[in-house]
């Protein structure tokens, strides 16, 4: 149901952009057409115009369909198993095919629409000019929308914007929620597998974790060799106990794949947790690789309440502070561990366990 909803998000997002992308296209392009012929009679026939313009949707339309199943497909399936260098060159061979044929099928239509004849042999592609000026711009859009997917992906949403107006280029107070998962009995497994095997576990416990990030609305703010630190705005993590069935749902998935696991690697991987939030500063950072870094006590706390689970044997502890504004449903109970001193904090902390009911 989650891939679904993935898919149709997805779905939807492509068939708004590509028609907007095609639409604006064959706008330029009558201009130039306008500029080469008559600027007054382009303008005022907007009949004319409006007809092209319903071409434009239908070619975004028909693209826009392809390109969302080949993007979900090649991520959900593909992607992990190959290199990035023939990923890329498997991508620009398929949107090639489906930008020729998409062609040849508005080509005929315009045929029949239009009673125009237009080139449609075999090679007409090889010398339309038109076919070539718009597969460049289909690229171009293509790198746009990639580059915004990736970079939503990778900082969150609504980062990208923040970031292009310098709203981080000076330390601001937000208010978030942190979540660190460590792999238990890490030091064991990197004896027992090897380093290489071992790298392998990680990568796939992690390709686990992404699995169900989105569902969620999480991020992820950093991997630290077997350890990721996920985040959310403070009301966005504790809405509906979103925090809480992150890391259930990631611990039942893994427990779902325990065969692949035990087969691949001997073993069934565990992870434990800890939750803590509030406010601290935000920054964008570096010179030569920027990112954005969290600064505060916030951040130090979650990782040593984090550190504790071993010591209690438990394996999601979370702070008062944050336990105090969820409203854990029947799925759930908590167990007060007590109050702790933790590792460099003056004040103690009280910490409570959390597991299904």
């Amino acid at each position: 149901m989650h891939h679904l909803k993935q898919f149709f998000r997805l779905l939807l997002t492509s068939i708004l952009f590509w028609p907007a992308a095609f639409c604006l296209f064959i706008c330029i392009r009558f201009v130039g057409y306008g500029e080469e012929q008559s600027i007054y009679q382009v303008t005022n026939d907007l009949s004319f115009i409006s007809g092209w313009l319903h071409f434009g949707l239908l070619l975004g339309v028909v693209i826009g369909i392809p390109y969302a199943i080949i993007e979900f497909l090649f991520e959900k399936n593909i992607t992990k198993n190959l290199y990035l260098g023939l990923v890329i060159l498997l991508k620009t061979i398929i949107y090639f095919l489906i930008l020729m044929v998409s062609f040849l099928f508005l080509i005929r239509l315009i045929e029949i629409d239009l009673d125009r004849d237009l080139p449609n042999k075999i090679s007409w592609w090889l010398l339309n000019d038109m076919f070539w000026l718009a597969t460049v711009y289909f690229f171009i859009c293509l790198f746009i929308f990639q580059f915004v997917k990736l970079t939503t992906e990778k900082f969150g949403k609504g980062v990208l914007l923040n970031s292009l107006f310098g709203k981080y280029r000076n330390p601001i107070e937000e208010n978030r929620l942190f979540m660190f998962i460590d792999l238990q009995s890490s030091t064991s497994l990197a004896e027992k597998l090897g380093h290489y095997k071992y790298s392998q576990l990680i990568q796939d416990c992690f390709f686990d974790l992404n699995k169900v990030l989105r569902k969620y609305n999480a991020e992820i703010y950093q991997y630290v060799g077997d350890e990721a630190v996920i985040s959310w705005s403070f009301n966005e993590g504790i809405k509906n106990n979103r925090c809480l069935d992150l890391y259930f749902h990631f611990i039942d998935l893994l427990h779902k794949r325990s065969k692949y696991y035990t087969k691949s690697y001997g073993t069934e991987p565990f992870f434990k947790a800890g939750v803590h939030g509030g406010k601290l500063m935000v920054a964008e950072v570096g010179m030569l690789k920027k990112e954005l870094a969290y600064h505060g006590d916030v951040i130090n706390t979650t990782a040593r309440i984090q550190g504790q689970c071993n010591i209690h044997n438990q394996s999601c502890l979370i702070s008062e502070d944050v336990l105090s504004v969820l409203q854990l449903n029947k799925k759930y109970t908590s167990s007060e561990i007590g109050d702790l001193l933790l590792k460099g904090k003056q004040e103690t902390l009280k910490i409570l366990a959390i597991n299904k009911a």
